[in-house]
Parts: C-alpha cells; sequence; structure tokens
C-alpha cells in the first residue's frame, strides 16, 4: 500500500478523524484518548496502530503508560498529494466558470 493510500485509509474513518483532533490539542495517553469513545481500549488500540502505520500518530511507552501524539510530518504525504494537483484543478474550474458564464 502506498503512503498516500494508508493515509486516506486511516482519515477515511470518523473515529480515527475525531482522535487526530483530540490529539491536535497536545499528547493524551492512550487511556484518556479513549474517554470519548464508546469502545473498549483494545478498539482504540486497533485505531491507534492504524494512525500510526499511516504515519500521522505517534506513540511512546514509558512505564505503563503509551502516549500518542500527532505526527505533523505525516501529513506532508497529503499536502504533496494535493499540491501536485491543484493547478490541474484550478484550470478546470476556471473553465467551468468560463462555460457557465456564457
Amino acid at each position: 500500500m502506498l503512503p498516500i493510500d494508508r493515509v486516506f485509509h486511516a482519515l477515511g474513518d470518523p473515529t480515527r478523524r475525531a482522535m487526530v483532533e483530540y490529539l491536535s490539542a497536545g499528547p493524551l495517553p492512550v487511556t484518556r484518548l479513549a474517554e470519548p469513545f464508546p469502545m473498549s481500549l483494545a478498539a482504540v488500540m486497533q485505531h491507534v496502530r492504524i494512525l500510526e502505520a499511516s504515519g500521522l500518530l505517534k506513540t511512546e511507552k514509558t512505564g505503563r503508560v503509551r502516549t500518542c501524539r500527532v505526527e505533523p510530518a505525516g501529513f506532508a504525504v497529503v499536502d504533496e498529494w494535493v499540491r501536485r494537483r491543484r493547478a490541474n484543478w484550478n484550470t478546470r474550474f476556471d473553465r467551468l466558470e468560463g462555460l457557465l458564464r456564457e
């Protein structure tokens, strides 16, 4: 699977998107990250593993506490993907605008 595919797969799930949102305020232990979600800690860890595999999240274990944080570099894949397509999209939107004005 390509890195961009992993990122879109990870962000394609609303629970994982919410986890990224919560973590955007700062690192949290997995137990705190799990609090707003009506699921088991094992299920939360599955989501965390997918986010980590995509490069969007990093975890660190200190003693018995696993802490999660957003990995901003993981979003560079999406930024690059969008950047490569933006010029083409803008050209198409400009053509569409011209057609609509006619």
